[in-house]
């Protein structure tokens, strides 16, 4: 581990780590801030923010005004990038797949297997990292934007008992049903559309037997991908069906970017931290 960025912020310091990693083979970065109670060695529950197509470490840390809700709960914040990144790692000319569009999936499928294995780099390797070097505690709740929406909610849903809560903005919560995930997980799967229901929330939700993990979606109702992407009104019905609690807040006026998110982070970070203090949502 090494520390390539810090600032002062909000009594705590946001920084930058990289490090090799294990599980994907190449060099990684992740920011993560540090509230005053973390540089003072107290431990501190953490939530891991998962950014969305394109992005990297530094998206979510700038735009989005998450250290003052953070120092304020006294939450150590986690932000990973959002695929391996590297000259010699397989990468793709479009947006939507190859570098910076990881999916949160492991990879089975050459020439994307060798690296692409962000589930398990999000779920195992970084948390045990996270908790080796800071001052961080076991109790973790999950968040994300757009893909990384679908990341933290696949991400709560395959780990029963490992979040202590789950959200997200914009999520592409069937990906196995809209253009962005059929190219994703056909390019990182293959095409046996059954194995592509692992990484699908709508169908994890059918599957959900040890945990009834409460899900809070906020979603904006002038999003421009809302209706070819995202798709929430079947996560909506999913849960239903089977009685899995669903929070779906449509929001008017908001769109997909990051001043939806900044908007709305307020009430996230109070569904999360009541979560890992151990109170009612």
């Amino acid at each position: 581990m090494q520390r390539v960025d810090q600032y002062a912020s909000f009594g705590g310091r946001q920084e930058v780590w990289k490090h090799a990693s294990q599980t994907l083979g190449c060099e990684m970065k992740l920011a993560v801030y540090l509230p005053e109670q973390a540089l003072r060695d107290q431990k501190c529950p953490v939530l891991y923010w998962l950014s969305g197509l394109t992005c990297s470490e530094q998206n979510f840390i700038t735009k989005a005004g998450a250290q003052a809700h953070a120092a304020r709960h006294g939450v150590i914040v986690v932000v990973p990038d959002t695929s391996p990144r590297g000259e010699a790692l397989a990468n793709d000319p479009a947006y939507d797949l190859g570098q910076g569009a990881g999916f949160y999936v492991n990879a089975i499928q050459a020439p994307w297997a060798e690296h692409y294995r962000m589930q398990d780099y999000v779920a195992v390797e970084l948390p045990a990292l996270v908790e080796q070097h800071f001052a961080a505690s076991q109790l973790r709740s999950i968040f994300g934007h757009s893909m990384g929406g679908h990341g933290a909610l696949v991400t709560a849903l395959r780990h029963p008992g490992r979040y202590k809560s789950v959200s997200a903005f914009s999520p592409i919560v069937a990906p196995s049903q809209v253009p962005w995930g059929q190219k994703a997980l056909g390019a990182y799967l293959g095409t046996d559309r059954e194995a592509w229901k692992f990484w699908d929330t709508v169908e994890l939700v059918k599957m959900a037997t040890q945990e009834r993990l409460p899900l809070l979606v906020d979603q904006g109702d002038a999003d421009e991908f809302l209706a070819n992407q995202l798709r929430p009104e079947l996560l909506q019905r999913a849960c239903e069906a089977v009685g899995h609690p669903l929070t779906l807040r449509m929001q008017p006026g908001y769109d997909h970017s990051y001043y939806f998110i900044a908007t709305f982070l307020a009430d996230h970070f109070s569904h999360h931290c009541a979560a890992l203090a151990g109170s009612p949502n």
